[in-house]
């Protein structure tokens, strides 16, 4: 019978093994995930490409949702470090190449990009704690490249809605209604129309 994705909060990793452990439980799946999709992984070769036993697979990651929404985490993680920003003399700019940037990486691998999607979706309505975790650091990403220390209640919603416009604009690449030459395009045109209404832009208001 198949494991329901809440059926439990995952464990976290506490000593330097344990971490190790996860982490090559996050390679194999985005490994096995860009070869065939989400349904077409079974955790039991997550766990034997990982080298660990099936109960510790699941002791970290309770189902497949939990799984490749940690796998997309790792993706989030790097575009919030910050010696990996992007920075640019105009922060709308910035915005714009560092979600093109996470863009072209997720497209590199189609169908990796439509498992960890489709996972964040899900997570997001059995509202896993890991989903939440990931928009807070996109959101948070943003924020600190346009400037915003403390952003108005305006600001927090046209972030949110980027990033809303973001996530359709990846799915209708991936479902090949859009290319990826017109989904660089709309990024960009998103960024410059929602983020001219911020507080900190020239002749903005916070209203």
């Amino acid at each position: 019978m198949p494991r329901r994705p809440d059926v439990r909060a995952a464990a976290q990793p506490q000593s330097a093994g344990q971490r190790a452990r996860r982490d090559r439980i996050l390679r194999a799946a985005a490994d096995l995930g860009a070869q065939h999709g989400l349904d077409g992984v079974q955790m039991q070769d997550v766990a034997k490409d990982a080298g660990v036993a099936l109960a510790t697979l699941y002791r970290y990651f309770p189902s497949k949702t939990h799984l490749f929404t940690a796998v997309m985490g790792e993706q989030v993680d790097r575009m919030h470090d910050p010696r990996q920003r992007i920075r640019r003399a105009d922060p709308v700019d910035a915005v714009a190449e560092t979600l093109l940037r996470a863009t072209r990486s997720l497209l590199r691998t189609p169908r990796l990009a439509s498992a960890v999607m489709q996972s964040n979706y899900a997570a997001h309505s059995a509202t896993v704690v890991e989903a939440a975790r990931i928009e807070d650091r996109v959101r948070e990403t943003l924020l600190d490249l346009l400037g915003l220390d403390t952003p108005t209640d305006k600001d927090e919603r046209l972030v949110r809605l980027l990033l809303k416009c973001w996530h359709g604009v990846i799915v209708a690449t991936l479902n090949k209604h859009t290319t990826r030459a017109e989904a660089d395009t709309e990024i960009r045109l998103a960024c410059q129309v929602l983020l001219a209404a911020r507080s900190n832009a020239p002749g903005g208001t916070e209203s």
